[in-house]
């Protein structure tokens, strides 16, 4: 692996780049914070699908254009003289410093669970008004309620074990299925289906599953299955709106031995 001073120039030579590029080509030089925004989180969904598909060295190529764009925004920000990239990463090295008690410090955390208490205490002092705070109202809904599902445990308001929330999803369903027998209830029924749902959210996170992971892994396979279908309906020369359900299930079953 790279030795620190390697690793030191090629941050360097990135920098340099980015300065190049935001005075030479034109596209550069007329971005704004507003305009990337949109690009940065196109890529952060890149590095997720990477990670997602364990596909290495795409993950290489989406890392770095995640760091462009962090070296872009403080660029953008230094012309400006608000903050440049030194300070960037000094405010995140500060940061780490005083949420890490424990290593540089005299706090002690001897578990996972310890450390996360600890961060969100000290999250709190430094003028945090909930512990919730922390959870970004721009983030996916299902992301949302497992980070605030997260947040809640972390100060202790949490199920003791996993099977009690069978129980509230059996609670939840029951209420759902009350609902949508109701004629004309759409609001009352997407309601109650949303209890639903964050009472899955919740079973999930109490088993260790990360419910965005199991739902885009379950994406993913429906996906390729269905492609499967569309791709076997045109070598036998059919069109699927014409195909019987019974004919396209068939295909879905052979599927399963294609996409394991």
């Amino acid at each position: 692996m790279n030795s620190i001073q390697d690793k030191l120039k090629a941050f360097e030579r990135t920098l340099q780049i980015m300065d190049d590029l935001r005075a030479k080509c034109p596209w550069d030089k007329k971005q704004t914070l507003e305009s990337l925004r949109h690009l940065t989180i196109e890529e952060t969904y890149e590095l997720s699908e990477a990670i997602l598909n364990n596909d290495l060295p795409e993950l290489k190529k989406e890392l770095g254009d995640v760091l462009l764009h962090i070296i872009f925004y403080a660029k953008i920000a230094s012309e400006t003289n608000h903050f440049d990239i030194a300070d960037v990463l000094n405010t995140l090295c500060d940061k780490l410093i005083v949420r890490h008690p424990h290593i540089y410090g005299d706090v002690k955390a001897e578990t996972e669970e310890q450390v996360k208490e600890n961060w969100e205490q000290i999250k709190l002092k430094e003028g945090n008004k909930s512990v919730l705070s922390g959870v970004s109202n721009g983030i996916p809904s299902l992301v949302k309620a497992y980070r605030i599902q997260e947040k809640a445990a972390q100060v202790g308001f949490d199920w003791e074990t996993a099977d009690q929330v069978w129980g509230k999803i059996t609670e939840e369903l029951e209420e759902f299925k009350t609902e949508l027998a109701k004629p004309d209830n759409k609001e009352k029924t997407e309601k109650e289906f949303g209890d639903l749902l964050f009472a899955l959210v919740n079973l999930a996170r109490k088993n260790g599953i990360n419910p965005d992971d199991a739902l885009e892994y379950t994406n993913k396979k429906f996906r390729n299955r269905f492609m499967y279908i569309e791709e076997k309906a045109q070598q036998l020369n059919k069109n699927m709106i014409d195909m019987t359900l019974g004919e396209m299930d068939a295909i879905w079953n052979e599927s399963k031995s294609t996409f394991k």
